[in-house]
């Protein structure tokens, strides 16, 4: 099962929450294969409190054109935790690779490859998924989880995004006027999961401990959309 974590524009928690459902699913028995999290935005491995893999990852990949096919990404994987592995966004982002990576074509193939894991789950994190391979995946996921703040100007942008999402994770902000009935009834999608505001969380990740205690209120939130 591939799931697409995305967001109509930067700054939602879309790394967060894509590292957060990744982590409680390869602690669970839904994923008895183990998890995957596929980092199409770069951030990953810093919200999970890891070194940045000096190996190749995704950019490489796509920038190498058709000749190099989806099997070749397993050799790329990292362990990132207990049933927990990592397919990081990988070197520099080369004039190459920024080409590829806006490639949808190449996308596509991704996306079919991350979706062809068996009896593993996927966790992709597909950033803003604007154009190109990150858009490619979260169009095809079999879960296309929207990353959303309860923000007119996210609500707009989510409503003319090219992809319409399976249901949306809610991340809460005190005093904002928009409530989930607010968000579902515009979308048209279930608000699946709601993650309030808690600092508990912010502070995991700035101590880079997110992958060896989940807070509570970010996990419990996380199981119901998982």
């Amino acid at each position: 099962m591939l799931i697409a974590c995305w967001s109509p524009k930067g700054g939602t928690g879309t790394t967060v929450v894509s590292c957060g459902l990744a982590l409680v699913l390869a602690r669970s028995q839904t994923s008895p294969a183990g998890v995957l999290i596929a980092d199409l935005s770069g951030d990953v491995p810093a919200v999970l409190g890891l070194p940045t893999p000096a190996t190749p990852g995704l950019i490489d990949w796509l920038a190498a054109g058709p000749d190099v096919t989806g099997e070749a990404l397993g050799r790329l994987e990292v362990e990132a935790g207990p049933g927990l592995r990592l397919l990081a966004w990988g070197g520099e982002l080369t004039a190459a690779a920024a080409t590829a990576a806006e490639g949808a074509e190449r996308g596509e193939v991704l996306a079919e490859a991350l979706a062809g894991g068996g009896r593993r789950t996927t966790v992709a994190d597909c950033g803003s998924a604007a154009a190109g391979a990150a858009l490619a995946v979260a169009a095809a996921a079999d879960v296309s989880l929207l990353v959303l703040r309860p923000c007119y100007l996210a609500l707009r942008r989510a409503l003319a995004a090219p992809i319409r999402p399976s249901a949306v994770v809610l991340v809460d902000e005190p005093g904002r006027a928009l409530t989930r009935r607010d968000i579902e009834d515009v979308l048209g999608v279930p608000v699946r999961a709601e993650i309030d505001y808690d600092p508990s969380i912010a502070r995991a990740v700035d101590a880079g401990l997110l992958a060896g205690r989940v807070p509570r209120s970010l996990e419990k939130a996380l199981r119901e959309a998982a």
